[in-house]
C-alpha cells in the first residue's frame, strides 16, 4: 500500500487567531482540539473530506520558524496551497471578508493562482485547475 499524506502543517503565531481565520473565514472544519501545554493539538478538515488531510495549525515557536516564514513572505512565496472550484468567486468572497490579496487571480497555463496573507504570518495561496 502506498503512502498516503494524512497530516501536514502550517506555522502560526497564534494558534486561535488561526483557528478564526482557517474555520471561520476559509470554512475549515475544526476536527482536534488538544489542551498541549501551552499549546494546543488543533487541526481542521475540509468540510467535503472530514475524514481527509487534516491541517495542523501549529505555534511557530522553534527558532527557525519566524526567520523562515519572514523570507517566504518577503519574497511573495505562500507556505502551501489549496484547491478552489470556482478561484473568481472565492476571490470575491474572502475579498469581501477582508482577506488581504498580495496576488488577485492569474492565470498560469493549467491553472489559475491567488495569494493572500493568512493574518497569522504566512501567504496562503488558492489555486483553480482548468
Amino acid at each position: 500500500m502506498p503512502v498516503k499524506i494524512v497530516l501536514t502543517s502550517i506555522l502560526v503565531d497564534d494558534q486561535e487567531r488561526a483557528l478564526r481565520f482557517y474555520r471561520d473565514v476559509l470554512g475549515f472544519r475544526l476536527k482536534h482540539d488538544i489542551p498541549m501545554g501551552g499549546h494546543r493539538w488543533l487541526t481542521l478538515v475540509s468540510p467535503e473530506q472530514l475524514d481527509g488531510v487534516e491541517l495542523l495549525l501549529e505555534p511557530d515557536q522553534h527558532p527557525a520558524a519566524k526567520p523562515y516564514k519572514s523570507a517566504l513572505v518577503a519574497d511573495g512565496i505562500p507556505c502551501t496551497s489549496f484547491g478552489v472550484e470556482d478561484i473568481r468567486s472565492e476571490h470575491d468572497r474572502l475579498t469581501k471578508l477582508g482577506v488581504r490579496f498580495t496576488q488577485p487571480p492569474v492565470e498560469m497555463g493549467p491553472v489559475t493562482t491567488a495569494v493572500f496573507d493568512d493574518t497569522c504570518g504566512n501567504l496562503l495561496q488558492i489555486a483553480q485547475r482548468h
